[in-house]
């Protein structure tokens, strides 16, 4: 595997980790926002808002993958 490949599925990894981080911080702050008394659907509501962006971010890394998978002559065809 090439030094440029290794270095995007390292990359993409780090992005992935981060966004799972992202999404059970989003879990212990809901959980917060429960005992503390927010009504069940004010925090579903919350949980839905601050998970938006992360499913954007994952869509766009995916579409980044499939790209950096197609041969080099379909790329140039894509843009």
């Amino acid at each position: 595997m090439s030094a440029k490949k290794r270095g995007q599925s390292a990359s993409q990894r780090a992005i992935a980790f981060l966004l799972i981080l992202q999404t059970i911080l989003i879990g212990v702050n809901a959980e917060n926002r429960l005992q503390q008394g927010d009504s069940p659907i004010q925090v579903l509501i919350w949980m839905i808002n601050q998970c938006i962006p992360v499913l954007k971010q994952a869509s766009s890394l995916q579409e980044k993958q499939k790209k950096s998978l197609l041969p080099k002559h379909r790329r140039s065809e894509d843009q």
